[in-house]
């Protein structure tokens, strides 16, 4: 099974235009900031958007070409989509709402009970089938919403923010849960998600949407890794840096540069480096440093055993200091700081 996809919808001045290849067995995460466009991608894939431009298919199956005018309408696809807040039926007890989905695909009532039983069996519910939505947990609802898609036997199984209306404590362990029976799926997982977390732990690979496109692609670590947008960094808490480089130094857009240890030839490039490398002194320090210049302190705040220091400079930086060491150096909004970091710990990549 293969999702393969060129997705092109124009909402108002809006527009999404990505390209997917997904093979079935792999979870594809996508992330971006709000407004990117991925629930207009999940909304399209299932069909209730239609394609401006572009293919959709499954496996060779064409869903959707507006150039040859097919659509296939959302209950006739092999796609089942589970939503934020899980849509549960009030009024069906659990065992009804999960053989909802296999009636949807032809089972008779019997068989679809049947199917059903085996489902909420799957995801630990069992002793839940004559419960109602209302009397369920928020971890519960998830995997009900999820057994009654998986009960359709989708090829292509879609999930909108499935962990973002749970607590953290079930959270935890609602997503190792969930990790686990996407891994029995043997279709086509596409899940949308704002929390890195959540996307590292249930993706095979990773796409990030910005302004409708795809900025960054592949694997969850390689993203993190070595990010190319500025929201990705802010994701991750490192500090990211554009400009050019010119053997091993990159001279950053607005001013100021940045020396690595090794080089990676001219021309557009980024520059990563991670807060907890930043060096802090109230004096210029002396030693072997590449990396050192001056700014002052902009904003400190207190992450758990660490403190995280913006400081106005050029290149601007944020770095993250021990309590200890905070205290030394008697920060205060304003305070004047020198900053050192080593050009082994600059990750230099090209553009």
């Amino acid at each position: 099974m293969n999702l393969d996809a060129h997705v092109k919808v124009i909402v108002g001045e809006f527009t999404l235009d990505v390209e997917l290849d997904v093979a079935g067995g792999r979870t594809l995460a996508v992330v971006g900031p709000n407004g990117s466009g991925k629930t207009t991608l999940l909304r399209t894939l299932a069909g209730l958007t239609p394609l401006d431009e572009g293919r959709i298919s499954l496996d060779g199956d064409v869903l959707d070409d507006p150039a040859t005018n097919i659509f296939r309408a959302p209950e006739a696809r092999p796609v089942a989509m589970v939503f934020q807040d899980h849509v549960l039926f009030p009024h069906l007890t659990v065992l009804d709402n999960v053989a909802f989905g296999a009636r949807a695909r032809g089972r008779t009532k019997r068989d679809a009970r049947d199917y059903a039983g085996e489902w909420l069996d799957r995801v630990g519910l069992a002793d839940r089938a004559s419960a109602y939505p209302r009397e369920l947990s928020g971890g519960q609802g998830q995997r009900v919403a999820l057994a009654r898609a998986l009960a359709s036997d989708p090829a292509l199984l879609l999930l909108d923010e499935p962990l973002a209306a749970l607590d953290a404590t079930t959270r935890i362990d609602v997503r190792r849960d969930l990790r686990r029976h996407l891994s029995t799926f043997d279709g086509v997982r596409v899940v949308v998600s704002h929390d890195p977390v959540d996307a590292a732990v249930l993706a095979d690979d990773l796409i990030v949407l910005d302004h409708g496109r795809i900025a960054q692609a592949g694997t969850p670590s390689d993203i993190t890794a070595r990010p190319r947008t500025p929201w990705v960094a802010d994701l991750v808490g490192t500090n990211l840096y554009r400009g050019t480089a010119d053997g091993n130094t990159l001279h950053v857009d607005g001013g100021g540069s940045l020396a690595a240890a090794s080089g990676v030839g001219d021309g557009a490039a980024f520059a990563v480096v991670h807060p907890r490398v930043v060096a802090l002194h109230r004096a210029k320090p002396e030693g072997t440093p590449r990396n050192v210049w001056s700014g002052h302190a902009t904003s400190i705040e207190r992450v758990g055993d660490r403190v995280r220091v913006k400081i106005d400079a050029a290149p601007s930086i944020v770095a993250e200091i021990t309590a200890g060491a905070a205290s030394e150096l008697e920060l205060t909004d304003g305070s004047p700081l020198w900053i050192a970091v080593k050009a082994t710990e600059v990750d230099l990549y090209l553009a």
